[in-house]
């Protein structure tokens, strides 16, 4: 099996708002002194990870991620016949496991029951959590400390074997991502725009009064993205606890929202689903390199090509010059081409689930 599968997408995403930064205008980077648009890796995932794609493909193999499993301890201890003061200790003793809690002290906002830092948690500590706080609402008593013992090695969290977990408060349940994504920025240069909106008063009959009811601003730019991912199927299957099935299962899923799955910032307002116009895959055990330094000169249009086919002679260009100077960065290619009908995306699941 190789060990390596790299993917290159390019998408090209209209109007759009689609990963914010503090100030709530679409993120940016500097690439190549040139400023382009950006989405995080950080968001992409999470589209990925909540998913239906994932949902359907993965069900019973994805995690919650969350500060507030105490909470809903409580709440479930509550709904059981338990006193208040009895649910709220036995929820924080279970809670605490997973991270240090924020208060000690019972909040109004019920902030002792909150751990400081989100914990990914897996679908065997999900049911073992269940299982530990029915026990104690049968019997009426606090969990023990061997009942307390509550963190597993995650075997069956598909989301988790993808893109690892940290536990500051047990890192031996930590797991190393087995995928790693690069923040997409456009291969062109891009400007963030101002869209200036108003909104009429429905019961406003113009006699006094002709103004909007609402004025508002937000920030757009539109642009094709280059995306980069490097996906270890060696340490997806060691993840997975050496269960094969799951490992193709969940690649397939992957490549599927990967290509599919637009980040969900503001499609309300600008509708910008996208999916993936071009796509290649490589596989091999050689070393991973991205493709990103095809578009340090920002790619433009032509007389003779358009600026997608110029983006994807930029890439498969870059791709060829890296094979001519180090020798075959891969032991085999796959890819899919929108404008020219070439290729399937079944047929780039199956390349990188297989052999």
């Amino acid at each position: 099996m190789s060990r390596f599968v790299q993917l290159h997408l390019l998408t090209s995403y209209p109007p759009a708002n689609l990963n914010r930064d503090d100030t709530g205008r679409p993120k940016t980077a500097l690439v190549g002194e040139a400023l382009r648009l950006r989405i995080s890796s950080q968001s992409l995932k999470r589209a990925w990870r909540t998913s239906d794609i994932f949902e359907i493909a993965l069900a019973g193999h994805i995690g919650t991620r969350t500060k507030r499993m105490g909470a809903e301890i409580f709440k479930t201890l509550r709904a059981k016949g338990i006193q208040d003061k009895a649910a709220r200790e036995w929820a924080r003793a279970i809670a605490g496991q997973f991270g240090k809690l924020k208060s000690d002290k019972k909040t109004e906002h019920d902030e002792d029951l909150e751990i400081e830092q989100l914990a990914h948690f897996s679908p065997e500590e999900l049911a073992a959590i269940d299982a530990l706080t029915a026990a104690c609402a049968n019997r009426n008593s606090a969990p023990t400390e061997d009942e307390l013992k509550l963190l597993r090695k995650p075997q069956q969290a598909a989301d988790i074997a993808m893109f690892g977990r940290m536990l500051a408060s047990d890192p031996a349940y930590n797991m190393d991502a087995a995928v790693q994504v690069a923040h997409a920025f456009t291969v062109h240069k891009a400007t963030v725009e101002d869209d200036y909106f108003s909104a009429v008063d429905d019961l406003n009959t113009g006699l006094e009064d002709v103004g909007a009811g609402h004025i508002g601003e937000r920030g757009y730019g539109a642009g094709l993205f280059y995306l980069y991912v490097c996906i270890n199927r060696e340490q997806l299957r060691e993840n997975l606890g050496g269960d094969a099935a799951l490992a193709e299962r969940t690649l397939e899923a992957l490549a599927h929202a990967i290509a599919k799955v637009s980040p969900t910032g503001m499609q309300n307002s600008f509708a910008s689903r996208a999916y993936a116009a071009y796509a290649l895959a490589e596989k091999g055990d050689q070393q991973p390199r991205s493709l990103a330094q095809a578009f340090l000169k920002p790619v433009h249009g032509g007389e003779d090509y358009d600026l997608f086919e110029n983006a994807v002679r930029a890439l498969t260009q870059r791709c060829d010059n890296f094979d001519k100077v180090y020798g075959a960065c891969a032991d085999a290619r796959y890819a899919f081409n929108v404008e020219t009908g070439e290729g399937t995306l079944a047929g780039l699941a199956d390349f990188i689930k297989g052999g």
